[in-house]
């Protein structure tokens, strides 16, 4: 069911309390093609809040513009969210409004020891995302998907060779073959051979985008011609890595990817900017106890992203900070959680003197 309260009705003043630019030209890297970012904290009118049109947000299709309700606004600063930290210390000039009772949220009842996990550990993750990243920029899966028969080896004295280059020697087609599980012995099979056909074997794989062996019943009497071992693990970790590189190469943003082409560094340089601007951030709330958005440090940032620096020496760097970051939290005096008592104060006086100003207006 569709919403009757809408992104524009959110921007209104009629509901408005703070509007702010935020992304990239609030943290001073924008270039020429970056989107304008826009975050919002509204009120729910009271007749939508109290009946069934309430909502927590409003977006547009981009979600380049996202606005909050400002019950849903203080529960996220509660868990120290950083893009919703970052509305409250935005940058005068990307200010566009704020209504005199946003005032009631004071930033010292906000940040705490949980910006540890919320900056610091969601770089984290985007240092491990920049890693899989460079591995499919590197390691490209382009081509066909592998057959399973390339996952399987045969037994050969004392060794193994590949079952293509096994059945290639001996002029065998996998079509004229059958298969046995050998019990108690892991993805290992007898192989049979029937030139004729006419023992109803099923063949090693039904055709070259089969994703799984065939077995065969096979007659009494009837000898095998050897012993193979399918990695079934590893064709499962392959078929998921391609998967995965099919997904992104489906899903990149192509004029990012450029980008990370054109420089040569075989990463995503606007990741890692990112990643290194969550570290500094964590860093600086806990050895001063402040959020910063508007970056100092903007030509190193940008430096990243033009990908001035190598991979390796970015990954070593971002590990270094991650270490000194949970050194600094464990001796910071901040407090563990945000004072939730002083926000939900803040919250139930916002709500009471909005809806006070409004009057009647807004039930009708």
């Amino acid at each position: 069911m569709t919403s009757p309260f809408t992104l524009d009705q959110a921007r209104s003043r009629d509901c408005l309390l703070l509007e702010c630019v935020t992304g990239s030209r609030a943290y001073g890297t924008a270039t020429p093609e970056s989107d304008t970012d826009l975050r919002g904290v509204f009120v729910m009118p009271r007749r939508l809040l109290y009946g069934l049109g309430s909502v927590d947000q409003v977006s547009d299709e981009t979600n380049d513009e996202t606005y909050y309700e400002i019950g849903r606004f203080i529960d996220l600063l509660t868990k120290n969210n950083p893009n919703i930290l970052e509305m409250l210390y935005a940058p005068e000039d990307c200010v566009r409004f704020r209504h005199p009772l946003m005032d009631r949220i004071r930033p010292e009842w906000v940040l705490s020891k949980k910006c540890r996990d919320t900056f610091a550990g969601y770089a984290v993750t985007q240092v491990r995302k920049a890693r899989g990243l460079n591995k499919k920029i590197v390691n490209p899966m382009d081509g066909p998907r592998k057959s399973v028969l390339e996952f399987c080896h045969v037994v050969d004295g004392q060794g193994s060779v590949p079952l293509s280059d096994w059945l290639a020697t001996r002029g065998l087609r996998q079509f004229d073959c059958g298969l046995v599980k050998i019990p108690h012995m892991r993805d290992v099979f007898g192989i049979y051979h029937d030139a004729t056909r006419d023992l109803g074997y099923r063949g090693i794989i039904r055709s070259d985008d089969s994703t799984e062996l065939n077995l065969s019943s096979i007659p009494k009497g009837e000898e095998p011609i050897g012993w193979m071992n399918f990695n079934k693990d590893g064709y499962k970790k392959y078929c998921r890595k391609y998967r995965e590189y099919h997904d992104w190469l489906a899903n990149r943003n192509e004029a990012r990817y450029a980008t990370n082409v054109a420089h040569g560094k075989n990463y995503d340089s606007k990741n890692l900017m990112h990643t290194f601007r969550l570290l500094d951030m964590a860093e600086e709330i806990a050895r001063e106890g402040r959020i910063t958005v508007r970056r100092p440090n903007r030509e190193e940032l940008m430096r990243i992203r033009r990908g001035e620096f190598e991979y390796d020496e970015l990954i070593e760097k971002a590990e270094e900070k991650i270490e000194r970051i949970e050194a600094l939290f464990a001796a910071s005096d901040l407090p563990e959680e945000p004072d939730r008592e002083a926000l939900e104060e803040g919250l139930v006086e916002i709500r009471e003197r909005w809806y006070a100003e409004k009057g009647t207006a807004d039930l009708r």
